[in-house]
Protein backbone atom coordinates (compact mmCIF):
# COMPACT_ATOMS: atom_id res chain seq x y z
CA UNK A 1 0.00 0.00 0.00
CA UNK A 2 3.01 2.31 0.58
CA UNK A 3 4.01 2.49 -2.54
CA UNK A 4 0.67 2.97 -4.38
CA UNK A 5 0.43 6.37 -6.05
CA UNK A 6 -2.63 8.13 -6.81
CA UNK A 7 -3.59 11.45 -8.68
CA UNK A 8 -5.82 13.37 -10.77
CA UNK A 9 -6.27 13.08 -14.27
CA UNK A 10 -8.38 15.66 -16.64
CA UNK A 11 -10.01 14.64 -19.45
CA UNK A 12 -10.58 17.43 -22.04
CA UNK A 13 -11.37 18.24 -25.59
CA UNK A 14 -13.27 19.56 -27.48
CA UNK A 15 -17.03 18.51 -27.83
CA UNK A 16 -17.61 15.03 -29.14
CA UNK A 17 -14.45 13.44 -29.09
CA UNK A 18 -14.79 10.80 -27.06
CA UNK A 19 -13.85 11.99 -23.33
CA UNK A 20 -17.05 10.20 -21.42
CA UNK A 21 -16.45 7.01 -23.55
CA UNK A 22 -13.01 7.20 -22.36
CA UNK A 23 -13.71 7.73 -18.55
CA UNK A 24 -16.44 4.85 -18.85
CA UNK A 25 -14.05 2.53 -20.27
CA UNK A 26 -11.53 3.79 -17.56
CA UNK A 27 -13.18 2.71 -14.58
CA UNK A 28 -15.25 -0.19 -16.17
CA UNK A 29 -18.87 1.57 -15.52
CA UNK A 30 -21.22 3.86 -17.41
CA UNK A 31 -20.70 6.98 -14.83
CA UNK A 32 -20.60 9.92 -17.51
CA UNK A 33 -23.58 9.99 -20.10
CA UNK A 34 -23.00 9.49 -23.83
CA UNK A 35 -24.95 10.32 -27.24
CA UNK A 36 -23.98 11.35 -30.84
CA UNK A 37 -24.71 14.75 -29.99
CA UNK A 38 -22.32 17.20 -28.86
CA UNK A 39 -22.09 19.02 -25.51
CA UNK A 40 -24.12 15.84 -23.95
CA UNK A 41 -21.90 16.23 -21.13
CA UNK A 42 -22.33 19.39 -18.88
CA UNK A 43 -20.73 18.68 -15.50
CA UNK A 44 -17.55 17.30 -14.71
CA UNK A 45 -17.38 13.78 -13.42
CA UNK A 46 -15.02 11.88 -10.95
CA UNK A 47 -14.50 8.47 -11.78
CA UNK A 48 -12.17 5.98 -9.85
CA UNK A 49 -10.03 3.50 -10.98
CA UNK A 50 -7.98 1.56 -8.29
CA UNK A 51 -5.30 -0.65 -8.71
CA UNK A 52 -2.99 -2.71 -6.70
CA UNK A 53 -0.31 0.13 -7.92
CA UNK A 54 -2.27 2.93 -8.59
CA UNK A 55 -5.74 5.07 -7.86
CA UNK A 56 -6.49 7.30 -10.81
CA UNK A 57 -8.92 9.43 -10.20
CA UNK A 58 -10.31 11.08 -13.58
CA UNK A 59 -12.25 14.32 -13.74
CA UNK A 60 -14.34 13.97 -17.30
CA UNK A 61 -14.94 17.47 -18.17
CA UNK A 62 -17.24 19.53 -20.30
CA UNK A 63 -16.29 20.06 -24.12
CA UNK A 64 -14.62 23.77 -24.38
CA UNK A 65 -17.49 26.09 -25.98
CA UNK A 66 -16.12 28.18 -28.20
CA UNK A 67 -19.38 29.49 -29.88
CA UNK A 68 -22.07 29.57 -27.53
CA UNK A 69 -22.37 32.68 -24.74
CA UNK A 70 -25.36 31.56 -22.27
CA UNK A 71 -25.03 31.17 -18.86
CA UNK A 72 -24.79 26.92 -19.24
CA UNK A 73 -21.76 27.65 -21.67
CA UNK A 74 -20.24 29.81 -19.06
CA UNK A 75 -20.61 27.60 -16.36
CA UNK A 76 -19.34 24.40 -18.01
CA UNK A 77 -16.35 26.85 -19.48
CA UNK A 78 -15.58 27.52 -15.73
CA UNK A 79 -15.57 23.37 -14.80
CA UNK A 80 -13.27 22.98 -17.33
CA UNK A 81 -10.81 25.57 -16.24
CA UNK A 82 -11.32 24.75 -12.53
CA UNK A 83 -10.21 21.31 -13.20
CA UNK A 84 -7.22 22.04 -14.95
CA UNK A 85 -6.13 23.85 -11.82
CA UNK A 86 -6.43 21.33 -9.86
CA UNK A 87 -5.16 18.00 -11.30
CA UNK A 88 -1.45 16.62 -11.38
CA UNK A 89 -2.24 15.24 -15.35
CA UNK A 90 -4.19 16.26 -18.27
CA UNK A 91 -5.22 13.72 -21.16
CA UNK A 92 -6.10 15.97 -24.86
CA UNK A 93 -8.58 13.70 -26.00
CA UNK A 94 -8.42 14.22 -29.66
CA UNK A 95 -10.43 12.50 -32.67
CA UNK A 96 -7.96 10.11 -35.02
CA UNK A 97 -7.58 12.17 -38.11
CA UNK A 98 -8.56 15.22 -37.02
CA UNK A 99 -7.04 18.23 -35.15
CA UNK A 100 -7.75 21.75 -35.77
CA UNK A 101 -7.60 25.20 -34.17
CA UNK A 102 -11.15 24.05 -31.33
CA UNK A 103 -8.08 21.23 -30.30
CA UNK A 104 -5.12 23.43 -30.42
CA UNK A 105 -7.40 25.93 -28.42
CA UNK A 106 -8.16 23.59 -25.45
CA UNK A 107 -4.24 22.81 -25.49
CA UNK A 108 -3.90 26.30 -24.51
CA UNK A 109 -6.23 25.94 -21.52
CA UNK A 110 -3.41 23.55 -20.18
CA UNK A 111 -1.41 25.15 -17.42
CA UNK A 112 2.21 24.54 -18.36
CA UNK A 113 3.64 22.82 -15.47
CA UNK A 114 1.14 19.93 -16.39
CA UNK A 115 2.18 16.89 -17.85
CA UNK A 116 -0.02 16.92 -21.44
CA UNK A 117 -0.69 13.22 -22.61
CA UNK A 118 -2.64 13.42 -26.00
CA UNK A 119 -5.10 10.71 -26.13
CA UNK A 120 -6.21 10.16 -30.12
CA UNK A 121 -9.16 8.39 -29.95
CA UNK A 122 -11.34 6.50 -32.33
CA UNK A 123 -8.56 4.94 -34.24
CA UNK A 124 -11.28 2.32 -35.15
CA UNK A 125 -13.48 4.12 -36.74
CA UNK A 126 -10.45 4.87 -39.15
CA UNK A 127 -11.22 3.94 -42.46
CA UNK A 128 -7.72 4.18 -43.76
CA UNK A 129 -5.64 2.81 -40.91
CA UNK A 130 -2.64 3.71 -42.75
CA UNK A 131 -3.31 7.46 -42.06
CA UNK A 132 -2.60 6.88 -38.30
CA UNK A 133 1.03 7.11 -38.29
CA UNK A 134 1.51 10.12 -40.32
CA UNK A 135 -1.29 11.77 -38.05
CA UNK A 136 0.28 10.82 -34.88
CA UNK A 137 3.85 12.17 -36.49
CA UNK A 138 1.83 15.66 -37.38
CA UNK A 139 0.81 15.22 -33.82
CA UNK A 140 4.15 15.33 -32.26
CA UNK A 141 4.93 18.47 -34.40
CA UNK A 142 2.91 20.08 -32.66
CA UNK A 143 4.65 21.07 -29.51
CA UNK A 144 6.33 18.99 -26.31
CA UNK A 145 4.02 16.01 -25.06
CA UNK A 146 4.60 13.62 -21.84
CA UNK A 147 2.94 11.03 -24.49
CA UNK A 148 0.95 10.73 -27.51
CA UNK A 149 -1.05 7.41 -27.00
CA UNK A 150 -3.64 6.04 -29.93
CA UNK A 151 -6.65 4.31 -28.33
CA UNK A 152 -9.76 2.93 -29.17
CA UNK A 153 -12.39 3.03 -26.06
CA UNK A 154 -15.20 1.29 -27.45
CA UNK A 155 -13.17 -2.02 -27.97
CA UNK A 156 -10.17 -1.41 -25.41
CA UNK A 157 -7.36 -0.85 -27.15
CA UNK A 158 -4.41 0.52 -25.50
CA UNK A 159 -6.29 1.84 -22.47
CA UNK A 160 -3.23 0.07 -20.06
CA UNK A 161 -0.76 1.53 -22.03
CA UNK A 162 -2.78 5.17 -21.35
CA UNK A 163 -3.13 4.44 -17.71
CA UNK A 164 1.16 3.22 -17.68
CA UNK A 165 2.18 6.49 -19.26
CA UNK A 166 -0.45 8.26 -16.94
CA UNK A 167 1.05 6.33 -14.05
CA UNK A 168 4.53 7.85 -14.45
CA UNK A 169 3.54 11.31 -13.45
CA UNK A 170 1.19 10.56 -10.75
CA UNK A 171 2.49 11.69 -7.33
CA UNK A 172 3.02 9.03 -4.62
CA UNK A 173 0.55 9.29 -2.12
CA UNK A 174 -2.15 8.00 -0.09
CA UNK A 175 -5.47 6.83 -1.97
CA UNK A 176 -7.71 9.59 -2.57
CA UNK A 177 -11.45 7.70 -2.25
CA UNK A 178 -11.67 4.29 -0.49
CA UNK A 179 -10.71 1.31 -2.66
CA UNK A 180 -14.46 0.22 -3.63
CA UNK A 181 -15.76 3.73 -4.69
CA UNK A 182 -16.31 5.09 -8.46
CA UNK A 183 -17.08 8.25 -8.39
CA UNK A 184 -17.50 11.45 -6.14
CA UNK A 185 -21.65 11.75 -7.62
CA UNK A 186 -24.28 10.93 -5.86
CA UNK A 187 -26.85 8.80 -7.12
CA UNK A 188 -29.30 11.33 -7.15
CA UNK A 189 -26.79 12.84 -9.73
CA UNK A 190 -26.51 9.88 -11.65
CA UNK A 191 -30.40 8.97 -12.02
CA UNK A 192 -30.66 12.62 -13.09
CA UNK A 193 -27.86 11.86 -16.27
CA UNK A 194 -29.25 8.92 -16.87
CA UNK A 195 -32.55 10.02 -17.78
CA UNK A 196 -31.04 12.92 -19.58
CA UNK A 197 -29.05 10.53 -21.83
CA UNK A 198 -31.87 9.06 -22.80
CA UNK A 199 -33.55 12.42 -23.93
CA UNK A 200 -30.39 13.08 -25.94
CA UNK A 201 -30.53 9.23 -27.50
CA UNK A 202 -34.25 9.07 -28.18
CA UNK A 203 -35.30 12.24 -29.05
CA UNK A 204 -32.30 14.35 -29.36
CA UNK A 205 -32.86 15.19 -33.35
CA UNK A 206 -35.83 16.72 -32.54
CA UNK A 207 -35.23 18.01 -29.28
CA UNK A 208 -33.24 21.35 -29.37
CA UNK A 209 -30.52 21.76 -27.04
CA UNK A 210 -32.43 23.08 -23.74
CA UNK A 211 -33.40 20.19 -22.07
CA UNK A 212 -32.61 19.02 -18.67
CA UNK A 213 -33.94 16.85 -15.74
CA UNK A 214 -34.46 17.68 -12.31
CA UNK A 215 -34.87 15.24 -8.82
CA UNK A 216 -37.86 15.92 -7.41
CA UNK A 217 -37.62 13.46 -5.30
CA UNK A 218 -35.44 10.52 -4.05
CA UNK A 219 -35.83 8.48 -1.37
CA UNK A 220 -34.28 5.09 -0.84
CA UNK A 221 -37.16 2.40 1.24
CA UNK A 222 -35.14 -0.76 1.66
CA UNK A 223 -33.07 -2.11 -0.96
CA UNK A 224 -36.14 0.33 -3.43
CA UNK A 225 -35.26 3.71 -4.67
CA UNK A 226 -38.35 5.82 -5.54
CA UNK A 227 -37.54 8.69 -8.08
CA UNK A 228 -39.50 11.70 -9.16
CA UNK A 229 -38.03 13.39 -11.88
CA UNK A 230 -39.00 16.52 -14.15
CA UNK A 231 -37.32 16.87 -17.80
CA UNK A 232 -37.13 20.60 -18.08
CA UNK A 233 -38.31 21.85 -21.57
CA UNK A 234 -37.29 25.15 -23.00
CA UNK A 235 -40.83 25.89 -24.84
CA UNK A 236 -44.16 24.96 -24.23
CA UNK A 237 -44.04 23.34 -28.43
CA UNK A 238 -41.00 20.85 -26.72
CA UNK A 239 -43.26 19.24 -24.70
CA UNK A 240 -45.18 17.05 -27.18
CA UNK A 241 -41.87 16.15 -28.40
CA UNK A 242 -40.57 14.58 -25.16
CA UNK A 243 -44.53 13.23 -24.31
CA UNK A 244 -44.46 11.71 -27.43
CA UNK A 245 -48.30 9.95 -28.96
CA UNK A 246 -49.99 8.50 -25.91
CA UNK A 247 -46.95 8.96 -24.14
CA UNK A 248 -44.94 6.42 -25.75
CA UNK A 249 -41.77 8.71 -25.72
CA UNK A 250 -41.37 9.29 -21.94
CA UNK A 251 -42.23 5.99 -21.01
CA UNK A 252 -39.65 5.15 -23.10
CA UNK A 253 -36.94 7.70 -21.77
CA UNK A 254 -38.22 6.29 -18.16
CA UNK A 255 -37.88 2.76 -18.75
CA UNK A 256 -34.71 2.40 -20.39
CA UNK A 257 -32.96 5.15 -17.39
CA UNK A 258 -34.40 2.89 -15.12
CA UNK A 259 -32.98 0.10 -16.13
CA UNK A 260 -29.63 1.45 -16.51
CA UNK A 261 -30.40 2.65 -12.79
CA UNK A 262 -31.24 -0.75 -11.74
CA UNK A 263 -27.67 -2.08 -13.12
CA UNK A 264 -25.49 1.23 -11.40
CA UNK A 265 -27.60 1.13 -8.21
CA UNK A 266 -27.48 -2.90 -7.63
CA UNK A 267 -31.65 -2.99 -6.57
CA UNK A 268 -34.78 -2.39 -7.76
CA UNK A 269 -36.10 1.26 -9.40
CA UNK A 270 -39.19 2.90 -9.09
CA UNK A 271 -39.38 5.90 -11.57
CA UNK A 272 -41.73 8.45 -12.38
CA UNK A 273 -41.09 11.25 -14.95
CA UNK A 274 -43.05 13.86 -15.87
CA UNK A 275 -42.49 17.38 -18.44
CA UNK A 276 -42.45 20.83 -16.99
CA UNK A 277 -41.70 23.86 -19.08
CA UNK A 278 -39.16 26.01 -17.84
CA UNK A 279 -38.90 28.15 -20.19
CA UNK A 280 -35.01 30.17 -19.85
CA UNK A 281 -33.63 27.71 -18.30
CA UNK A 282 -30.21 27.66 -19.62
CA UNK A 283 -29.22 31.19 -19.05
CA UNK A 284 -30.72 31.31 -15.26
CA UNK A 285 -27.87 31.37 -13.19
CA UNK A 286 -30.41 30.38 -10.29
CA UNK A 287 -31.77 27.53 -11.89
CA UNK A 288 -28.21 26.59 -13.24
CA UNK A 289 -27.27 26.24 -9.23
CA UNK A 290 -30.54 24.33 -8.42
CA UNK A 291 -29.66 21.64 -11.16
CA UNK A 292 -26.19 21.52 -9.56
CA UNK A 293 -23.73 24.02 -11.92
CA UNK A 294 -21.40 25.64 -9.85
Amino acid sequence: MSGRCSGQIAIVGRPNVGKSTLLNALVGEKLSIVSRRAQTTRHRIVGVLTRADAQYVFVDTPGFQTRHGNALNRAMNRGVRQALAEVDVVFLVVEAGRFDARDRQVRQLVPADRPLIIVVSKIDQLRDRSQLLPFLARLAGEGEFAAIVPVSATRGDQLDLLLAEARKHLPHAGLLFAEDELTDRSERFLAAEYIREKVFRLIGDELPYAAAVEIERFVVDGGLRRISAAILVDREGHKPIVVGKGGEVVKRIATEARQDMERLFGGPVFLEVFVKLKSGWADDERMLRTLGYD
